[in-house]
């Protein structure tokens, strides 16, 4: 690997699109320096989110931070959301250029 490459963990939180306004404040608290939030459609659990409208979109909220703050996220995700909503949360390493933004 480069040395302009580091590692860093991604962060993918696929979730129900009313949330997003209440979660961003939360990544700040927990130390995310930024995030990236897309529409997502599929099935799972609760059945089928087609996106038709609000209340059966998702959107997926990807962070890139460091292992630290993506343990403090997960944590808050699951004692705070996980009971009530329909989300879905997942950690990778990712291979990243200029590690300090993250």
């Amino acid at each position: 690997m480069s040395p302009a490459v580091a590692l860093r963990k991604l962060v993918t939180i696929v979730c129900e699109a009313d949330m997003e306004s209440t979660l961003l404040p939360e990544l700040a608290r927990v130390g995310a320096r930024g995030y990236t939030i897309t529409e997502a459609r599929g099935q799972g659990a609760r059945g089928v989110r087609d996106g038709a409208w609000r209340a059966s979109s998702n959107i997926r909220i990807e962070v890139l931070c460091d292992a630290q703050v993506a343990g403090d996220l997960v944590d808050m995700l699951q004692a705070r959301y996980y009971a009530d909503y329909g989300m879905v949360v997942f950690v990778v390493d990712a291979a990243v250029l200029r590690p300090a933004k993250f």
